[in-house]
């Protein structure tokens, strides 16, 4: 429901052209859509831009089928994170033209296009282990209308491979940068361009890596200014924050 729908309903209210409980109760359907498992957000669009995304992880495919049904009569686009195959196959027996990202383990469904973005989003990863956190961050900004180029395998253990792609990286207007292991290269990159970078640390790494927490506490310790950190493996948290900087 759009601002000037809610004006426009207040004003019936007022002018006595719609009862009072009447008025409540569209309100309350039109601002989230209670299925009994879930409360979706449908007004979440109006308010930041894009609609709630669909969290996949614990859900059954009955109930994120449920949640798409619903969505689709919102008319935008959908992204789906955490998807199991079971689930992609159920969405898919419900919309054909749902797109599955192995990888990313991400569905998108498009339903809208969004207006040009000002410049293309740099995703990077330091190891071919990443790459799947790197996927859903590309993902989440592509369904939000952003170009992406994806520079893959560039880690510190090899600088050579950063120093061959710097002007790509340097043309874009936001660069995500994730890495496990040590979580050296956010800081790296950091150095180098003069715009924001989004760190990214990875569960990826052998034992003293504790699951990503060594590669977090070294990227929200980096010396280099510019860098901020989202939470360990959320490509969508950095692809989200990355489309919101580069439509500034």
């Amino acid at each position: 429901m759009k601002e000037k729908d809610i004006l426009k309903l207040l004003q019936d209210i007022r002018d006595g052209r719609t009862a009072v409980d009447e008025g409540v109760h569209y309100l309350k359907e039109s601002l989230y859509k209670d299925l009994g498992f879930a409360k979706i957000d449908s007004h979440r669009a109006v308010r930041a831009g894009f609609p709630e995304t669909i969290y996949c992880e614990g859900k059954t495919a009955d109930q994120v089928t449920k949640i798409v049904q619903f969505m689709l009569t919102q008319d935008t686009n959908i992204l789906a994170t955490h998807v199991t195959p079971d689930i992609y196959e159920a969405v898919r027996a419900l919309v054909p033209d749902a797109e599955y990202n192995e990888m990313a383990k991400t569905v998108t469904i498009r339903r809208k296009d969004f207006p040009p973005a000002k410049g293309y989003i740099a995703v990077i990863t330091a190891g071919t282990s990443d790459i799947p956190v790197a996927e859903e961050a590309a993902v989440t900004a592509e369904i939000l209308g952003n170009p992406v180029e994806r520079i893959f395998d560039v880690g510190v253990a090899g600088i050579h491979r950063l120093i061959d792609r710097l002007d790509t990286i340097r043309g874009a207007r936001v660069v995500i940068v994730i890495a496990g292991m040590e979580g050296a290269l956010p800081s790296v990159v950091g150095g180098l361009v003069d715009k924001p970078v989004i760190a990214v640390p990875t569960s990826i790494g052998y034992g003293a890596s504790f699951g990503g927490i060594a590669a977090l506490l070294a990227m929200l310790n980096s010396c280099a200014a510019g860098v901020c950190v989202v939470n360990i493996d959320n490509g969508f948290g950095a692809g989200y924050a990355a489309s919101m900087i580069n439509r500034l």
